[in-house]
């Protein structure tokens, strides 16, 4: 099953959830259940759009796209983990007036809805539990935080049924809270790294450069750039100076560098002695940069 529509089950497992809940809510008459209900409903949008921009990454490069569409699911995760966020500080914003005065909870509902949760969840984290993109992980990031959050309900509801310890709700959400929100801050920072076009951590810059040095026919390289696109395929632009043969040298760097998982590359080549104009990517910025001149 592709992972695409493992994202719209889980959209819809979700989305069922939160009305299953806001019925319950109504029939029981229970605010809790009614505010998890909106919960759940928000999370439900974050992960629809987040399944609209992965499909939206999988176009081919056109028109002023020339890369394709591949950052729209970076998009994705960023808001989702920003949603993660978010929501972390809401529950811990609840749950810490409630360690200095804990509030009963009606075991009995909160038990039979923590079940159903559990499950409806854990299938959704289940199905979405593959994923390789920023934006498939931070939605099961998603959904292990309900999972997570039912989990907690139930251990905690049935816990204090027999021991009367209220207090135990509160601590545990800060738990779960604080636990996802370290992994969304994850999240969210590889998301920035890769608008910001940082190298891609699993690369070394001045490994690479020795490495490639070495290849027969290179002199040198210099002015290299490494970025990546989407967070699994990586890009390279580079300087190689070469006293060998053109064609060759550029299909055996070309072959080095996908062994480093570098798919895109772009190299001009320069031979021996000749002066290279653009030695690094220092750029001197004017007061007039950005303003265009009428000719």
């Amino acid at each position: 099953m592709k992972t695409e529509r493992r994202m719209l089950l889980a959209f819809l497992l979700n989305l069922a959830f939160a009305c299953f809940e806001f019925v319950g809510g109504i029939f029981t008459g229970s605010v809790a259940i009614l505010s998890d209900a909106l919960h759940d409903l928000g999370d439900a949008a974050g992960i629809g759009v987040s399944y609209a921009l992965e499909r939206k990454s999988g176009g081919q490069p056109e028109g002023t796209y020339t890369y394709g569409y591949g950052r729209y699911s970076v998009l994705g995760g960023v808001l989702t983990a920003l949603i993660l966020l978010v929501g972390s500080l809401v529950v811990i914003g609840h749950a810490l007036p409630r360690l200095m005065h804990p509030t009963q909870i009606r075991y009995d509902g909160m038990i039979l809805f923590a079940l159903v949760g559990v499950c409806v969840n854990g299938a959704a984290a289940f199905l979405t539990r593959k994923g390789e993109s920023i934006n498939q992980r931070a939605v099961n990031l998603h959904m292990l935080e309900d999972v997570l959050g039912w989990a907690v309900v139930l251990v905690g509801a049935v816990v204090m049924r027999f021991t009367g310890l209220a207090v135990l709700d509160p601590i545990l959400s800060i738990g779960v809270a604080l636990f996802i929100g370290v992994n969304g801050v994850r999240c969210l920072k590889e998301g920035v790294d890769i608008f910001l076009e940082k190298a891609p951590d699993d690369l070394d810059r001045a490994a690479l450069e020795h490495h490639l040095s070495g290849v027969e026919g290179v002199l040198e390289v210099h002015h290299l750039h490494l970025w990546s696109l989407d967070g699994q395929t990586h890009c390279a632009t580079m300087h190689v100076v070469t006293n060998g043969d053109p064609v060759w040298v550029k299909g055996a760097v070309r072959e080095e560098l996908e062994a480093f998982g570098i798919r895109h590359v772009t190299m001009e080549l320069e031979r021996e002695g000749e002066t290279c104009q653009a030695r690094s990517c220092h750029i001197e910025r004017s007061d007039h940069a950005g303003h265009h001149h009428k000719h």
